[in-house]
C-alpha cells in the first residue's frame, strides 16, 4: 500500500496543522476539519452545525458574500463543505501557486467573519436551508428515511436523535445572536485541524500557516455534548415505523447499533456491509434481486459516528407486487445470515474495501481529508496507512461474531414505506 507522508505541528492557539507533500501534480488540497455538527446542538437549537455550513460562505471582514468561490473558481480549484453529526469540514483543491490564496480565504473567515455576519444574511441563509430541507427530505420519494430511522435507533436525550439539517421551527428559531454565540464557541483554532497535501513545500507552508491563522485567538473550552450520549449497546427490541407514502415503490430500511467508529470492532462492521449489499456479488443482490427477484436495488453501509454507537443500515426497494413484509423478512434473514459468513465472500469483500482505500489515496483532496479526520478524532493522522491492514483483520469468524452480537430482534430499528398516499 501507498505510504502517505505527513507532518504535524501545533499552532500557538492550538490549531493543529497536518502537512503533507506529493509533487507528482501540481494542485495542492486545503482542508479544514472543525470538532462540531449536529451532536453539538441543543434541544430547541438544531441545524445549526449544517446552518452555519452556508453562513460560512457570505463573507468575512476582507472577503465579500460568495467570493469565496469566486476567487478559488477563478484560480482554477474547487471548493464545498459538509457536515455531519460529529465534526463540519470546508475543503478546497487548486494549483499549488494558488495556496497562498486558499489559506488566506479560510483564515479570515475563522478569524474575522463575526464583524461581516448581519441579519441580513442569516434571514437569506435560514430560507435557503428551509428550501434544501423541503427538497431533500419533504417532498422527496423516502427523503425522510434517514430522521426517521435515526430517530428511532436513538433516544431523544441522545445527540444523533435529531437529523443533521435540523427541524423548521429551530430554523426559523435561530437568532443573530445565537449564531454568533455558536460561531465563538465552535469556529476557533483549539477545535479545528488544519490539512494542506499536495505539491507544496512543508517548511514553507507552515511559514504561511502561522502568518494567517496564527494571530487568531485561541478559543474557550469545548463544552460537553448535550443530552445522555450514553446509550446500551443493543436498541432493546424491534422498534419500527410503518408509511404510506406518496412513492412508486416498496421499500424497507432496516438499522442496528453497533460500535462507534472509535472501537475495533468498527472494521468488522465495514467488511460485514461489503458482504451483505456492496456489489452485485452481495448476499442481498444475489438473493433478493438475482433469485428471489423481490427487489430491484438492495444496499448496506455503516455510519462511523463517534459517541455511543455506530449505525449498521441496509435497504430494499421492492417491485410493485412484493409486500413490505416480504422485502424486511428477506432483509433480516440475509443480515442475520452474516452468522455463517465463509471465507471466500470475505475475501471478497475485503478486495473490494482495499481497491476502494487505494483509489481515494490517489487525490489529494481525498487524502486530505483522511488526514483530517484522523487527526481530529484520534489524534493519529497516521491511521491512514493502516487502514488495509485493519480491514485485513477482519476474519470470517470475526464477521460471524459480529452479526450474532449485533443482528437480532432485539437491536433493530425499521422504517417502511407502502405506495398509496401522503405519509
Amino acid at each position: 500500500m501507498l505510504e502517505i507522508p505527513f507532518e504535524r505541528e501545533t499552532l500557538g492557539n492550538g490549531l493543529r496543522v497536518v502537512l503533507s507533500t506529493d509533487r507528482t501534480v501540481p494542485v495542492v488540497a486545503v482542508n479544514l476539519w472543525y470538532g462540531v455538527g449536529s451532536r453539538n446542538e441543543r434541544r430547541g437549537r438544531t441545524g445549526f452545525a449544517h446552518l452555519f455550513e452556508h453562513m460560512m460562505f457570505q463573507g468575512s471582514v476582507n472577503v465579500a458574500k460568495s467570493q469565496h468561490f469566486e476567487l478559488v473558481e477563478r484560480a482554477g480549484g474547487s471548493v464545498n463543505a459538509s457536515t455531519w453529526f460529529d465534526r463540519t469540514n470546508y475543503y478546497q483543491t487548486i494549483p499549488s501557486h494558488h495556496l497562498e490564496l486558499a489559506l488566506w480565504l479560510e483564515s479570515d473567515r475563522m478569524g474575522w467573519m463575526l464583524p461581516a455576519m448581519t441579519q441580513e444574511k442569516l434571514d437569506n441563509q435560514r430560507d435557503v436551508v428551509k428550501n434544501e430541507r423541503r427538497w431533500r427530505y419533504e417532498n422527496r420519494p423516502y427523503g425522510d428515511w434517514d430522521e426517521r430511522l435515526q430517530a428511532l435507533a436513538f433516544p431523544p436525550s441522545h445527540p444523533y436523535h435529531h437529523p443533521v439539517i435540523g427541524s423548521m421551527d429551530d430554523i426559523d428559531a435561530a437568532t443573530l445572536e445565537d449564531v454568533e454565540d455558536f460561531f465563538r464557541t465552535f469556529y476557533i483554532p483549539n477545535n479545528a485541524v488544519l490539512t494542506v497535501c499536495g505539491d507544496c513545500d512543508p517548511d514553507e507552508t507552515l511559514r504561511m500557516i502561522e502568518r494567517y491563522f496564527g494571530r487568531i485567538p485561541r478559543g474557550n473550552a469545548i463544552p460537553p455534548l448535550p443530552g445522555q450520549p450514553d446509550l446500551p449497546s443493543r436498541i432493546g427490541g424491534t422498534v419500527r415505523r410503518d408509511l404510506v407514502a406518496s412513492v412508486p415503490l416498496p421499500r424497507v430500511y432496516m438499522a442496528s447499533r453497533i460500535p462507534p467508529f472509535s472501537d475495533d470492532l468498527f472494521t468488522v462492521a465495514e467488511v460485514a456491509s461489503a458482504v451483505l449489499g456492496i456489489g452485485r456479488a452481495s448476499r442481498l443482490y444475489r438473493s433478493l434481486v438475482r433469485e428471489r427477484r423481490l427487489a430491484k436495488d438492495v444496499g448496506a453501509y455503516v455510519y462511523p459516528l463517534l459517541t455511543g454507537s455506530g449505525l449498521f443500515l441496509s435497504w430494499a426497494t421492492g417491485y410493485s407486487n412484493v409486500e413490505t413484509e416480504e422485502l424486511e423478512t428477506a432483509l433480516a434473514t440475509e443480515t442475520e445470515g452474516l452468522a455463517q459468513a465463509v471465507a471466500g465472500e470475505v475475501d471478497r469483500a475485503l478486495a473490494m474495501a482495499e481497491t476502494r482505500v487505494v483509489k481515494g489515496l490517489e487525490g489529494a483532496g481525498r487524502r486530505a481529508d483522511l488526514l483530517s479526520m484522523y487527526e481530529l478524532y484520534f489524534g493519529d493522522p497516521g491511521r491512514v496507512n493502516s487502514e488495509i491492514e485493519r480491514l485485513r483483520s477482519a476474519t470470517p469468524d470475526r464477521v460471524g461474531d459480529f452479526a450474532r452480537t449485533h443482528f437480532h430482534d432485539e437491536n433493530r430499528a425499521v422504517v417502511t414505506y407502502t405506495p398509496g398516499g401522503d405519509s
